[in-house]
């Protein structure tokens, strides 16, 4: 039986790569850079912020173009500026908080997991869903290496109160079907997030989704087993 899912947030839980777009935009033409197209962030985003900014100096800059004195100005930039408002330009994907208040109707506890920093998540999360709708929102902490290390989605199952085998974990890239691997839970994969169908396949996604709703009926007809 599934127990528990446990959430991806961006690409995932809700659409926000215009709003990473534009902050990282902002950030590089603050230091002197062209800015990136909003679709090629698709493949910049999902590995922390810390990779992000280093896929966007290779993408703006050219691999070996730019040093570390670079990429921490940048990087700090952008933190600034994302810091200051996490919740510009973010949207619901139709059909979400239905899908998290079907799960809880139905018993099914919900959580996030996010390579975001964890204060970032809080206010997302705080911003786009009612109170209560999750058990436990996890972002990037000291103690939590970053996806895909299977140690924040192991936390938050403990804390749940649930075995890995109990979890479904949600997400729409290959770092997401990693994590839910290495933790020892079934995975589904979001095709209507960054990456689509093909990274998922690739990266053994045990269930697709291409719609939010579905992950809903994933996890009720896994309990039923």
């Amino acid at each position: 039986m599934y127990r528990a899912c446990i959430f991806d947030l961006d690409g995932t839980l809700a659409y926000t790569l215009d709003s990473i777009a534009y902050f990282s935009n902002k950030a590089l033409e603050k230091c002197g850079y062209r800015a990136i197209p909003v679709e090629d962030y698709k493949v910049i985003v999902g590995d922390g912020a810390d990779m992000q900014v280093r896929r966007m100096l290779d993408s703006t800059a050219g691999k070996g173009a730019w040093t570390e004195e670079d990429f921490h100005r940048v990087r700090e930039i952008y933190g600034n500026l994302y810091g200051s408002n996490p919740t510009y330009l973010l949207k619901n994907y139709s059909g979400m908080p239905q899908t998290l208040q079907r799960l809880k109707a139905a018993g099914i506890k919900a959580a996030v997991l996010s390579n975001k920093p964890d204060a970032w998540v809080a206010v997302i999360i705080e911003s786009l869903f009612p109170a209560g709708t999750f058990d436990i929102c996890c972002g990037q902490r000291q103690d939590i290496p970053r996806k895909p290390s299977p140690k924040g989605a192991l936390l938050i199952a403990e804390k749940l109160g649930v075995s890995p085998a109990q979890c479904l974990y949600i997400g729409d890239t290959d770092t997401d079907m990693k994590t839910g691997a290495s933790a020892g839970m079934d995975t589904a994969g979001a095709v209507w997030g960054y990456r689509g169908r093909d990274e998922l396949i690739a990266n053994h996604a045990k269930y697709l989704a291409d719609v939010p709703e579905k992950v809903a009926d994933i996890a009720m007809s896994g309990m039923q087993r």
